[in-house]
């Protein structure tokens, strides 16, 4: 499914964006007096997070998701590591859902066992 890569693409790099703000340039600009970076990532991640949105909401509506679930899953792109847990998350249920599971990737048992 297309969408769901492209979720797991963008809550990805938005969590990395968002890590890079909270963790380096939000330090640099509050405690080094280096406000460039806070304006640069911070714009970066706000560009992103559109992205990220949108892809959710296109996810959430072919999917059928309660309306709660779609900003549940849209707000975590805001809160870090949140991103990372939510994709794991919805990953793994719409695979389920699809009645996939982990298709293709069963382990191969030895004859003998």
């Amino acid at each position: 499914m297309p969408l769901l890569k492209a979720y797991r693409v963008m809550s990805y790099v938005t969590g990395v964006v968002l890590l890079t703000l909270v963790l380096i340039a939000m330090p640099l600009k509050y405690f080094g007096d280096t406000p460039g970076p806070t304006m640069i990532v911070g714009q970066l991640h706000g560009y992103l997070y559109m992205a990220y949105v949108v892809i959710v909401l296109l996810l959430g509506f072919s999917l059928r998701w309660r309306p709660v679930r779609i900003v549940l899953v849209m707000l975590a792109g805001t809160v870090p590591f949140a991103a990372f847990f939510a994709e794991r998350r919805i990953v793994a249920n719409v695979r389920e859902e699809q009645g996939g599971g982990r298709q293709g990737r069963e382990e191969k048992v030895p004859a003998g066992e």
